[in-house]
């Protein structure tokens, strides 16, 4: 009898699979599921979602596209062409092939230059990032009176025009009536009275260094500010109980917190001093004896000071190249390092 009862139940309940689910059928080569009407829904639903970040990207793509890819290409095209005044006016096309490039590569005073404009960077990304990081640490230690005053003079120096703030400057170091001559003349420097800052390349160049400086340091200042305001106070707190200095909690604290800020700030200062064109120009356009032209200065300088617009084209060109150059190689440092901080982990 318990035999036929074993049997019975046997034929009757139905053959389950893990969890307690109908095994799939044999055979049947499908998943269970992924052949039904609510799974091809679900996938017919996802798809859209999946082109939406895409469909919103479109708008600024084709923006780019259009003003500065677009541009480019023109660019491209004309630096393998002999134009000067003379096809200008007559429409006519002289390809050059790399002709330019050659004479361009072949020449003196295009290293003298991209190595003038490198150590020009250096210096004042240099100077930018200290400056503007002693004045970010100092507004997060100011009261709040003083936090804002400081920060609306950071802001309205950021605020002004760059060709503003260069006219500006050129009056400050005037040789004639310039208000830095003045001052060192009443502190006893009376050698100083008329002095031409204009009038040699160092000279020059520390106007033009004091000016970009000058623009760029709101900027990191305020970033670092803000990026201060996102490290628990609890880590200041812990590094001073330990006895911890000034220099010791910036280093194991803030410098640690806030490193993807300071790379991230430096990259883009390299970019922003780099192709610095309006304070150079209005200074003193590159002179003396275009002792002070950059690369931005020296294509605008052969491009369309000198007529030769093939020339300044590929002039143009390789700066981007020797830019793209010290980004990359910046980049890939940072990489490495943050690689090597993982593995260290």
């Amino acid at each position: 009898m318990a035999v036929q009862l074993d049997d019975a139940a046997d034929q009757t309940a139905p053959r389950t699979g893990k969890g307690g689910a109908p095994p799939a059928r044999r055979g049947s080569g499908r998943r269970p599921g992924r052949g039904t009407p609510a799974a091809s829904a679900r996938r017919t639903a996802a798809t859209p979602a999946r082109r939406t970040p895409y469909l919103l990207l479109l708008p600024a793509l084709l923006a780019t596209a259009v003003f500065l890819g677009w541009p480019m290409v023109r660019n491209l095209l004309l630096s393998f062409q002999n134009l000067n005044m003379k096809e200008l006016i007559q429409h006519l096309t002289d390809w050059r092939g790399t002709g330019n490039y050659q004479e361009v590569l072949g020449s003196e005073q295009f290293w003298r230059v991209t190595s003038r404009t490198v150590v020009f960077t250096a210096v004042n990304v240099v100077l930018i990032m200290v400056i503007g990081v002693l004045i970010g640490l100092l507004l997060a230690r100011l009261g709040t009176t003083m936090r804002l005053v400081l920060s609306a003079a950071l802001v309205l120096a950021w605020a002004m025009p760059t060709i503003a703030a260069t006219t500006v400057f050129q009056w400050l170091f005037d040789a004639r009536y310039g208000v830095v001559n003045w001052v060192l003349d009443r502190l006893g420097r009376h050698s100083m009275a008329h002095y031409d800052w204009v009038g040699s390349q160092l000279s020059t160049f520390f106007v033009i260094t004091v000016l970009i400086v000058w623009q760029s340091l709101p900027f990191v200042a305020l970033n670092l500010y803000a990026a201060t305001t996102t490290i628990p106070k609890e880590l200041y707190e812990a590094a001073r109980m330990d006895g911890a200095g000034t220099w010791k909690v910036f280093t194991s604290v803030t410098f640690p917190f806030l490193k993807p800020f300071f790379l991230a700030t430096t990259f883009l200062e390299v970019i922003w001093v780099f192709k610095a064109f309006p304070q150079i120009f209005a200074i003193n356009q590159g002179g003396p004896d275009r002792l002070t032209e950059t690369l931005p200065i020296y294509a605008f300088t052969e491009g369309v000071g000198n007529l030769h617009f093939g020339m300044g084209a590929a002039i143009s060109l390789l700066t981007i190249a020797v830019l793209l150059a010290m980004t990359a190689y910046y980049l890939r440092l940072t990489f490495k390092q943050e690689q090597q901080e993982e593995n260290g982990l």
